[in-house]
């Protein structure tokens, strides 16, 4: 049974496939063990993305957990999981629209058992090892950058390099941009970053109790929740490398603004193949 529906798997294949590098797989002396294709080692890790656990679990008569780390390395070092996140922003904006007027920044703290990059010692869990994304997203969710750190880092000092991801992309900035923070960012130092970069400050006061439901925020706790929610792989990480650690957050991130593109498409547009019912 797939772990994904065919309306996210296939074009996301399909983005996939157009990024991988070119590969020449024919041995001069013709005795080399045939490669496994691309398309099963892509299933195999969207599997281990989504339900979680070692690769040794997921691996089989198909596709060993050695050519999973491996395929999986090859493409990380081809920059390939960043480049299909930047396709999928890129497609939602032109189809969509991203919100970047409004801005939200907030961090999670997951477990981290295995320790390794990015990780510290979790002060909502006894002390045991975990990882934080600080997370910026658009007005509407759409995850846009992260930050990568230990779990026992303050989120004020990550905000700078977060809101420095949106630079990376390449998109044309409005105007006027407000970036809407929690309580944890109240400082002047935070006043004087958001100065610094041009943005309008709309921070929840130290001591005040504001429903989320009141303010804007609210869009990256439900982001977080689709990361850690839908994807076992991003709520207990495993992976030791800081690389790998990115490259899975870039896919799931990938597969979350695909599924909201069709469905916000599906609301806003009509075509031949358009199914009944929202997807």
């Amino acid at each position: 049974m797939p772990v994904l529906p065919g309306f996210i798997a296939d074009p996301l294949w399909e983005q996939f496939q157009a990024l991988l590098p070119e590969r020449n797989i024919n041995h001069p002396l013709g005795c080399h063990r045939p490669r496994i294709p691309d398309r099963v080692v892509f299933d195999k890790l969207l599997a281990r993305l989504v339900l979680g656990g070692t690769y040794q679990q997921h691996a089989d008569e198909t596709c060993s957990a050695t050519t999973m780390r491996a395929r999986r390395d090859e493409w990380i070092r081809a920059d390939v999981f960043e480049q299909l996140h930047h396709l999928a922003l890129e497609a939602y904006d032109q189809a969509v629209g991203l919100d970047l007027n409004n801005l939200v920044v907030d961090g999670c703290i997951v477990k981290a058992p295995c320790g390794g990059d990015n990780t510290g010692h979790s002060p909502v869990d006894r002390g045991k090892s975990g990882l934080k994304r600080s997370v910026l997203v658009d007005g509407g969710g759409i995850p846009v950058g992260w930050v990568l750190a230990g779990a026992n880092r303050n989120d004020s000092p990550l905000l700078r390099p977060t809101l420095e991801t949106l630079a990376v992309l390449g998109f044309r900035l409005p105007e006027v941009i407000t970036v809407h923070l929690d309580a944890g960012y109240d400082s002047a130092r935070t006043r004087d970053l958001l100065s610094e970069l041009g943005c309008t400050p709309n921070i929840t006061p130290k001591g005040a109790f504001l429903p989320i439901s009141h303010t804007r925020r609210w869009v990256v706790e439900r982001t977080n929740s689709w990361h850690n929610r839908g994807f076992s792989a991003l709520a207990r990480v495993t992976d030791r490398q800081g690389c790998v650690q990115n490259a899975w957050v870039a896919l799931a991130s990938a597969i979350i603004i695909i599924r909201r593109l069709v469905r916000q498409s599906w609301k806003r547009y009509r075509w031949d193949s358009r199914p009944a019912r929202c997807p």
